[in-house]
């Protein structure tokens, strides 16, 4: 046998060995950590069947699909469903309608958890503390067809309570549910309402870990409360924050079906229709399977080239991303 026939024959004997180890590594953790896998195989499970094998159904973005004939029987048809979507006259509405919205709710709404969670940071009457924490996230459980049940009672024009009140101090009645002025507005507050309550619990989770004797040292040197907030709270959840910021960028174009449908009429259908409603439209009462696919995969894409620049970004900062 040649030096070199004898210099691979040991290449893949170590090539050999070493992936047998990392099998035997491998069936030892699996062993030592039974438990925690066996814990954790529901949600892999949920994962894989509602999450993985479903994308599968993409493919359909691309065909003619017919559910007779099914995917592997549907005509291929490439791009043309993005083109027809992107030569729409509606997809400047829909893109339009759906970035306002979900701009807002950056602007308005992402901030709004962290002021509360500092809020009862400092809050120093446990009682009171977990009465309001449980009076903020009782919201998060309610269907949104129980909030627009209570926006209509509340801010309707004919009968609301609301207006009532205002015909009563003799303030002119307000249109809040059919004025496509305030309908972003309204979606926005209605999120407020319901999830920034229970969207704390990341963050006061966060403070709940900075070292209490940085507070000590700050109050001995002179910081009042806000000196303290500033320079030890904020710095210790930053990159909570960041985090969530990242995710919440990949999210920019789902606005929620459910809250924007509940609440859509036809005088607010010029702002309200956005992709999400758009795509219930073109799929489930028109039967257009494959453009309606088309348009929901857009709309990933979005999120998914967001997330991948916000997340490069951020590390480019100095800051940890998602990845």
């Amino acid at each position: 046998m040649s030096v070199t026939e004898q210099h691979l024959s040991t290449h893949k004997g170590k090539q050999t060995s070493s992936k047998r180890n990392r099998r035997t590594k491998w069936l030892s953790a699996l062993r030592r950590d039974r438990s925690l896998y066996l814990l954790a195989l529901p949600g892999i499970l949920f994962f894989l069947v509602f999450k993985y094998i479903p994308m599968w159904g993409i493919v359909i973005a691309f065909q003619d699909y017919s559910p007779f004939r099914g995917i592997l029987g549907s005509e291929w048809v490439g791009l043309q469903h993005f083109t027809t979507l992107f030569a729409n006259p509606d997809f400047a509405l829909l893109f339009r309608n759906t970035l306002a919205i979900s701009l807002l709710n950056l602007i308005l709404f992402f901030p709004f958890p962290i002021l509360i969670s500092l809020g009862l940071n400092e809050l120093r009457n446990v009682t009171y503390k977990r009465l309001i924490q449980t009076v903020i996230y009782m919201p998060h459980f309610l269907s949104w067809v129980i909030i627009a049940g209570l926006t209509l009672l509340l801010f309707a024009k004919g009968t609301g309570l609301v207006n009532e009140l205002f015909t009563l101090w003799g303030w002119p009645r307000v249109d809040f549910l059919t004025n496509p002025d305030s309908f972003w507005i309204m979606v926005t507050l209605q999120a407020m309402w319901k999830e920034a309550g229970w969207g704390t619990i990341v963050f006061l989770a966060a403070m709940a870990s900075v070292d209490t004797q940085l507070y000590e040292a700050a109050r001995m040197d002179g910081a009042g409360r806000l000196r303290q907030i500033w320079h030890i709270t904020l710095p210790a959840i930053r990159s909570v924050i960041v985090v969530l910021l990242i995710l919440r960028l990949g999210d920019i174009m789902e606005v929620g079906f459910e809250q924007i449908f509940l609440m859509y009429n036809g005088a607010v259908s010029e702002v309200a229709e956005v992709f999400d409603t758009y795509v219930y439209r073109t799929g489930i009462e028109q039967g257009d399977f494959s453009y309606s696919t088309a348009v929901g995969l857009f709309k990933s894409v979005v999120g998914l080239v967001l997330v991948v620049i916000a997340n490069r970004l951020v590390k480019r900062m100095g800051q940890e991303g998602v990845y």
